[in-house]
């Protein structure tokens, strides 16, 4: 899953890719590994066990984001069932409204990924919300919503009977 993510996002072209993850997950270094994708793009989480949050947050204190990069997306690892195209439409969507917070939405619910201006994930570093949700509650001028109809958006990975769905529905 983790391949298939990446390699989605450097297909979309997008200017940087880095993931977070932990020192000891050698199944994970081993798959970025495979992938070329160096060391410097990989950015450790010391306290996995604080929740995908602390995750985010590792991300948001990242010294090592290229200077020319204005937005981040923050993709889920285990949603690399979200079409290309969405994603595209996604990028293309944020890229149009470059100063808001952009989120898809699908069945009336904002979902994942969230795409965010630079300053805005600087703050999030630094955020003492107990979630990215209560987080994004606190930008002024809300999210710019891309309503965008994909069943990938609707759910992720977490379970062995979530992955058997995903299979599924997209490798038919």
């Amino acid at each position: 899953m983790l391949g298939h993510h990446i390699r989605t996002w450097q297909r979309l072209g997008t200017g940087q890719v880095a993931v977070v993850c932990t020192a000891v997950d050698a199944a994970m270094h081993a798959e970025m590994d495979r992938l070329n994708l160096p060391e410097a793009a990989r950015i450790l989480n010391p306290e996995p066990e604080r929740g995908m949050f602390s995750s985010i947050q590792c991300a948001a204190r990242w010294t090592g984001w290229r200077a020319d990069i204005a937005r981040v997306a923050i993709g889920l690892g285990d949603q690399p069932h979200v079409r290309f195209e969405t994603l595209r439409a996604l990028l293309e969507f944020s890229a149009n409204d470059a100063n808001h917070v952009c989120q898809p939405r699908a069945a009336g619910r904002l979902r994942h990924p969230v795409i965010l201006p630079k300053d805005v994930l600087a703050r999030l570093g630094e955020s003492g919300a107990a979630s990215l949700k209560a987080f994004l509650a606190t930008i002024a001028g809300g999210i710019a919503a891309c309503d965008l109809a994909d069943p990938g958006l609707e759910f992720d990975i977490d379970t062995p009977a979530d992955y058997e769905r995903a299979c599924a529905l997209y490798l038919q």
